[in-house]
């Protein structure tokens, strides 16, 4: 490749894509004279979706830029809170997203999963369908064209995932309204409808339910009822929300 010489620097936070050896100071890198400063991004491992403004020589750039010699490129993060226009901000979650996707759910936030592996073009074309923010910790899958949205999950503990999800899109939280389940809506239930669904022991202790809608599951304030309140009330106190139930 004979193409133009362009200096790059990266963001602290999206220093975690590259190479270690390549972490530290700005890159020299060689292009090919004809592909956009996105394309390039991404073949030094940075998805799109993780980089916030483009600059080139202090000025900022479409991703369609075509770089220059000489020319000293920064690629800063996403700013937070990230906005998503053009639709309610609504979540897809691939199939190693399972935890982070019934906290969200149990927070009020929309949030749709995948079960089972359906593979990248299956999940891109979910989020493109239904303009979902695709939430995933697979570079690969956050570089394909036909995502409507996406971001990358960069811890593996459940815990620090949903900060993270909160901090960067500031959904509104409004916690017991959504199945855990099914993502499906809850609605109050009348302990008489319900008390075929449910254990006898369950039926003389609890007198308040609640139901999906979609789904008919039936929830109440059981033994794990504390845990789920601790996990509401760190992220309501950390980033706010509505109460509900």
């Amino acid at each position: 490749m004979n193409g133009p010489v362009i200096d790059v620097t990266f963001a602290p936070e999206l220093q975690i894509f590259l190479p270690s050896e390549r972490r530290a100071g700005r890159l020299a890198v060689r292009t090919d004279g004809s592909s956009s400063l996105g394309h390039v991004v991404e073949s030094l491992g940075i998805p799109l979706t993780e980089a916030g403004r483009l600059l080139v020589d202090g000025r900022e750039v479409p991703a369609a830029h075509v770089p220059a010699e000489g020319e000293a490129v920064e690629v800063c993060a996403v700013e937070r809170p990230q906005t998503v226009p053009g639709a309610p901000l609504r979540f897809l979650l691939d199939v190693h997203l399972g935890t982070l996707a019934r906290r969200l759910r149990l927070l009020g936030v929309d949030a749709a999963y995948e079960s089972e592996d359906i593979g990248d073009p299956a999940l891109a074309a979910r989020s493109a369908a239904e303009r979902r923010v695709m939430l995933s910790r697979d570079r690969g899958l956050l570089r394909r064209r036909e995502l409507w949205a996406g971001a990358f999950v960069y811890s593996d503990k459940p815990d620090e995932q949903l900060r993270d999800v909160l901090g960067r899109f500031a959904p509104v939280l409004a916690p017991w309204t959504r199945c855990t389940a099914c993502n499906g809506e809850l609605r109050d239930a009348d302990k008489d409808t319900v008390g075929d669904l449910l254990e006898h022991g369950t039926r003389s202790t609890y007198d308040v339910f609640a139901q999906c809608a979609s789904c008919d599951r039936v929830y109440w304030r059981g033994a794990h009822h504390a845990r789920l309140e601790a996990i509401v009330q760190d992220a309501l106190r950390e980033f706010g929300g509505v109460t509900a139930g």
